[in-house]
């Protein structure tokens, strides 16, 4: 890792006690009238099987802060209406890799500071990590992230141009563990599909797991895919690369036994040729 960041609370100075904002607000009132908005898709899509839990949990008062005052320049709302120019939206046209799932963005900071040539697109719906990832990014001069609220799916879909990504990471999804929740999971045919007609030529998927049985489907169902190879030779799980930072959740984790594995799959030609 190129630079290494302190990633304390992002507003240290936030007030003391819990440093949680809670807002005297009108029912029906938006919680952040310039911020990330709970639906921001709200009914102009089917409501498909979702893969995640929207979580709008306690903000402390920095997050609050910070998406109050850099959401709308470095923030937005997946909403499906348009379709995004991302030279324009981070301002170059360096290689963007989208990441599906950031917590509270201490990796995504970690990432952004050690590859400044690559641009990061994050989503999540977690509002705190939003507001955290925000002030880490500021904090750090990091002009490199954009951070999206809202359903990844539709912003693949619906958002994004074919080819337009050089890289796509998930990193500790919800791994649904309940048998009758399986199809709840992310890494399934019909996403990679999708996300494979967003991906270049070349372009790595990169995912990690510490839920071994989700681990084990990602693998099959990356393997089987015909748009994907592994960059194993043995067709196998892959070492965590450096780039990847260890994470507090993922040492959490490490600590309990959980067994943690990293999978880098390329995204093969449109042809079909692999090699």
């Amino acid at each position: 890792m190129s630079e290494s960041l302190n990633l304390s609370p992002a507003h240290p100075s936030a007030p003391e006690g819990d440093g949680v904002v809670r807002h005297g607000r009108a029912k029906g009132e938006p919680r952040f009238p310039d911020g990330p908005q709970a639906d921001p898709a709200g009914s102009h899509f089917e409501r498909r099987i979702r893969s995640f839990q929207p979580r709008r949990s306690r903000v402390t008062a920095g997050q609050a802060e910070a998406l109050q005052r850099l959401w709308p320049r470095w923030g937005f709302d997946i909403d499906g209406q348009r379709v995004l120019d991302l030279a324009e939206l981070f301002g170059d046209d360096r290689p963007v890799v989208l990441e599906i799932g950031f917590g509270m963005g201490e990796a995504t900071a970690q990432m952004a500071a050690a590859d400044p040539g690559t641009n990061i697109l994050a989503v999540d719906v977690h509002t705190p990590g939003q507001g955290n990832l925000l002030a880490l990014a500021e904090r750090h001069g990091l002009t490199n992230v954009r951070v999206a609220n809202g359903d990844a799916i539709i912003l693949l879909r619906e958002m994004l141009t074919p080819g337009s990504l050089d890289g796509l990471r998930v990193y500790f999804p919800d791994p649904w563990p309940k048998k009758r929740h399986h199809k709840r999971r992310l890494i399934q045919p019909e996403f990679l599909t999708l996300a494979a007609a967003r991906l270049r030529p070349g372009a790595i998927v990169h995912c990690a797991t510490d839920w071994e049985p989700y681990a084990e489907q990602m693998l099959d169902v990356l393997t089987a895919h015909p748009d994907f190879e592994n960059t194993r030779a043995d067709g196998g799980f892959a070492p965590r690369p450096d780039f990847r930072p260890l994470t507090r959740f993922e040492g959490q984790g490490l600590e309990k036994g959980h067994v943690v594995n990293d999978l880098l799959f390329r995204r093969v030609p449109h042809d079909g040729r692999r090699g």
